[in-house]
């Protein structure tokens, strides 16, 4: 298979996101040694354009990988059975498991593997201590995730967390080894993108 487009969720509406968006998930794919695996970034805005933009992709035999946050728990055998509990989204009859991924259960539990990343984007008033602890970032909610981010960040010269601004510099900063031995889902990401090319 030759290299893959990655239809990713992110970048929202705006053009400067989604480029920081493409910008921080291509970083991030380089410092992981799969940089040839992905031979364009789409960022998609939201999930359901995501899915959108793959299923047309994968109709028109294009290769192509979907990346997509959980937005939850993993408790299906895979990322499809996921989507179709949780989305009622149907894997496409040319698409294969290989070609589907999760963000588990967002992109900013990735960022609970690597704090000293955070703490160089923040500085010295960011509170490493207010993030949730628990080792296996994969079982912490959401909601848990992206309030810890907030009140970690809160006394820095940023103000808090602010999804989108903050995020895919955080993602460039992130090692992605560290990311990969705290999540599972992310270490399956990885290696289908190294299969690639």
């Amino acid at each position: 298979m030759v290299s893959a487009i990655l239809y990713v969720e992110g970048g929202g509406d705006s053009k400067s996101l989604r480029t920081a968006c493409r910008k921080g998930f291509r970083k991030f794919i380089e410092n992981a040694g799969a940089g040839v695996g992905a031979s364009k970034i789409v960022a998609c805005g939201s999930r359901g354009n995501a899915y959108r933009d793959f299923r047309t992709a994968i109709r028109d035999s294009t290769d192509a990988l979907l990346l997509v946050d959980a937005e939850g728990p993993v408790t299906a055998q895979g990322a499809w059975q996921h989507l179709r509990a949780n989305d009622n989204w149907e894997r496409p009859t040319t698409a294969t498991d290989g070609q589907c991924h999760l963000m588990v259960q967002s992109m900013e539990s990735w960022f609970l593997a690597h704090v000293d990343a955070l703490v160089s984007y923040y500085g010295q008033d960011f509170s490493a201590g207010a993030l949730p602890a628990n080792p296996n970032i994969e079982l912490v909610p959401k909601e848990d995730v992206l309030a810890g981010l907030n009140r970690a960040a809160r006394n820095t010269k940023k103000g808090g967390y602010k999804k989108g601004p903050d995020s895919y510099e955080i993602l460039e900063r992130l090692d992605p080894a560290r990311v990969r031995s705290g999540s599972l889902f992310a270490e399956r990401f990885i290696q289908a993108l190294s299969s690639q090319g």
